[in-house]
């Protein structure tokens, strides 16, 4: 019987933990919060942190595990690799999954290499930051170099706002360094979908249509995705081609990502982010529901060296959203109301992550989310008409 180690253990892992067992996989859960939902469905749960490489190591070796994945969990990706280096299992390399996970080594590598990116500066301490300010041009983003979720990302247009927006930065950081980059205005929607790549070649290569809540105190979090998305032709085929020519010059062999990217008003395809995981909110999921193709299951496949899927080019079956349940402000859950007439024709299936009665926080993370809704609309445009006003059909109740 093949041994899984999942590191992490939130709801996002629970597809994960089901599929394997499907494939008749032990399942062994990994970190360091024991309630965590995750581990409720693995057959072990080991209390480690997953940031400590070594200790999953140990906990690796002793348990003889035939692969290792950090799904939708940004903190193990890196942990993982390592792991998967020092016993030999699949894996893309190490070294390049640290230029992927860690923001200021990525844009180095991507102007290299010659890819659209934007201005970009790294800095350690404050006092580094105001030594280079003169060379800042508004507006910028500042963000951790190693934290995900949106977490800790805020967007400067003055001068008098970059030390407050470094300082909330800084706390973000686990590594104490952040990154000053030239903020890239968005033709379009930005996208935030999963990808797969075989023996480096990027064979399934989606895209989204993100949307943001401009009234949420981080208006960087994204509320809702829609597949396929609205880009334009060239630039999807123009991010393709980009795509999967980084994942050669990474030699990252075969692995599932979740990438962001978008189109700049300069008309210019920007690749912001790539990581060798699964995305969160449901992203593979949705994927699997609207193209047919098995993302997790493959992932899973090859953590455990076994035969792959075939993987291909997705072809959209429906249009598919995903809303994010969030409040704009901090209270108790009392319950939420979605119209009858729209949830017969629109809802797929809903998640909650908190209980009538707990405690919530305003949406300034991904870290703050109540729960999620998956949704099938005939068009884009319906989609869309729902997803840019949700009082259209949802009502949330949170006693303040």
């Amino acid at each position: 019987m093949k041994k899984l180690l999942i590191l992490g253990g939130s709801s996002y892992l629970i597809p994960v933990i089901e599929a394997a067992k499907n494939l008749g996989v032990y399942t062994i859960t990994c970190d360091y919060l024991p309630n965590n939902i995750g581990h409720k469905f693995s057959d072990e749960y080991h209390n480690i942190s997953i940031t400590e490489k070594d200790k999953v190591y140990e906990l690796a070796k002793r348990l003889e595990v035939d692969g290792i994945i950090s799904f939708a969990t940004d903190p193990g990706v890196v942990t993982a690799a390592y792991v998967c280096e020092k016993l030999n299992l699949p894996s893309p390399p190490l070294k390049s999954v640290e230029i992927l996970q860690n923001k200021g080594k990525f844009r180095k590598f991507l102007k290299e290499n010659n890819f659209n990116v934007p201005y970009f500066n790294t800095f350690k301490t404050y006092e580094d930051l105001k030594n280079q300010i003169g060379e800042i041009k508004f507006p910028v983003i500042i963000k951790p170099v190693d934290s995900a979720g949106s977490k800790g990302v805020s967007r400067v247009d003055r001068l008098e706002d970059i030390e407050e927006a470094a300082r909330i930065a800084f706390n973000h950081s686990f590594s104490g360094e952040i990154i000053v980059e030239q903020f890239i205005k968005k033709n379009g929607n930005s996208s935030d979908s999963d990808c797969f790549s075989v023996d480096n070649e990027l064979k399934f290569a989606s895209f989204s249509s993100q949307l943001f809540d401009e009234k949420a105190p981080n208006s960087f979090v994204p509320s809702a995705f829609i597949w396929p998305s609205d880009m334009g032709g060239t630039h999807k085929e123009n991010l393709e081609n980009e795509l999967d020519r980084l994942v050669k010059l990474l030699d990252l062999g075969t692995s599932i990502y979740n990438i962001e990217t978008r189109v700049g008003t300069d008309d210019k395809e920007y690749i912001m982010e790539v990581s060798p995981r699964g995305g969160g909110n449901r992203i593979s999921e949705i994927l699997k529901l609207a193209t047919k193709q098995d993302l997790i299951l493959n992932n899973i496949k090859f953590a455990l060296g076994m035969e792959l899927d075939i993987v291909t080019k997705p072809v959209y079956h429906d249009v598919i959203a995903f809303y994010v349940i969030h409040s704009n402000y901090d209270g108790v859950f009392r319950d939420f109301h979605i119209d009858e007439s729209f949830y017969n024709e629109h809802v797929m299936d809903i998640n909650l992550n908190v209980n009538k009665g707990e405690k919530i926080y305003k949406f300034e993370g991904a870290n703050n989310t109540i729960g999620n809704i998956i949704l099938r609309f005939e068009s884009y445009e319906d989609a869309k008409f729902y997803l840019t006003d949700e009082s259209k059909w949802f009502k949330l109740n949170i006693e303040r």
